[in-house]
């Protein structure tokens, strides 16, 4: 069961590799088009909407796993079919169907939110209001962290907080080609790897999640990889981080018999995004600015300042992702907070040398 979960990425690559396609195409037509900009790395116009084949991907994959749960469940005579290791699964699916819907439908106001402001530049003050309101929701409906106690006023604000944070991270993270969608992917995975270590029924259905999710962006990544030619947008970048931070909060890490400290399994993945958007705020505040306005201080941009490459920045990003990521991996098999905490260290040593090489390369450069 554990390798075979991950076949399920196979239909959600392709769906959305000829999602991502048919965008290309209609996307110009559609007025979906990123100009160039002083803010912006590329030099020519490129197609947006790419966000949408993902999304499409993910919905309609998980959508026809859980139609054929349902058929399955309901009539015996198919479930000899069904492998035993499969057929142990399908109450739980089942089970989970009115949740996902639910997940799936925030998923989709995020997305169109996204495709609108692509289209037409919202304000940041309207689209903050959108996804604060659908997070609420999201909590509302049962997704919501618990932080070893009962749910409460905090853990729902909290879990708004997470949520609304992540999906904004990762939207300030789609400034370079492949870089927004490469660095999801890997967290996808390396979440999916912690989650099936749980081995329970719930993060089972968890993992596949995100196993279906990773497939979606490899999908499109084909086609945004360096020179992309076309590019997820809004519509992309804001679905990732909700559907991101909605799994981190499905799969709270903390049920009876697991490490409690496995918790911060989700900050080790996330790192890189996070300490992106910090720095970069931090930035503009610092600067007397807004914090929601673009401008050209992420983190990739830094490392390009630094005489990388866009493709090396990329990479550099990558790597330092899956570097942090792999501390979540060790969580499981760690028994104490002392193992905890000596992983905590290191992921947050790999973003302090980080920052101190950046800090070096800025005041050279002034030099």
């Amino acid at each position: 069961m554990r390798a075979n979960i991950w076949l399920v990425c196979v239909p959600a690559f392709l769906i959305a590799f000829a999602g991502t396609w048919f965008m290309r195409w209609i996307a110009p037509r559609l007025g979906l088009m990123d100009q160039p900009d002083p803010r912006k790395v590329h030099q020519r116009a490129v197609p947006l909407g790419g966000g949408v084949a993902i999304w499409f991907s993910v919905v309609t994959t998980l959508g026809v796993i859980q139609i054929l749960a349902w058929l399955i469940s309901k009539d015996p005579s198919y479930q000899s079919w069904v492998p035993m290791e499969y057929r142990t699964h399908l109450p739980g699916m089942v089970a989970q169907s009115a949740k996902l819907g639910w997940i799936m439908a925030a998923g989709t106001v995020v997305m169109l939110l996204g495709l609108l402001d692509d289209r037409y530049q919202l304000g940041f003050q309207i689209r903050l209001v959108i996804q604060v309101l659908v997070c609420t929701g999201l909590v509302l409906g049962g997704v919501r962290l618990t932080l070893f106690m009962d749910y409460s006023l905090f853990t729902g604000a909290l879990t708004v907080f997470w949520m609304v944070s992540l999906i904004n991270a990762f939207n300030f993270l789609d400034n370079m080609d492949g870089l927004s969608g490469g660095v999801a992917t890997i967290a996808a995975t390396l979440l999916a790897v912690v989650m099936i270590q749980a081995g329970d029924q719930p993060h089972w259905f968890v993992s596949g999640f995100l196993v279906v999710l990773a497939g979606a962006i490899l999908g499109f990544l084909v086609h945004n990889w360096y020179p992309a030619r076309i590019f997820m947008g809004d519509a992309g970048s804001c679905f990732l981080g909700l559907m991101l931070s909605v799994s981190t909060v499905l799969g709270t890490f903390h049920e009876p018999g697991m490490p409690k400290h496995a918790v911060i399994a989700p900050l080790c993945v996330l790192a890189v995004p996070l300490y992106d958007a910090v720095s970069v705020i931090g930035i503009r505040i610092y600067q007397g600015r807004s914090p929601f306005l673009p401008d050209k201080y992420h983190f990739s941009h830094r490392l390009v300042s630094h005489s990388l490459s866009p493709r090396a920045a990329v990479l550099t990003i990558y790597l330092t992702t899956f570097a942090t990521g792999l501390g979540a991996l060790l969580l499981y098999r760690i028994e104490h907070w002392t193992g905890a905490v000596v992983v905590s260290m290191i992921v947050l040593c790999v973003l302090g040398i980080i920052a101190i090489l950046e800090m070096a390369a800025s005041r050279s450069r002034k030099k």
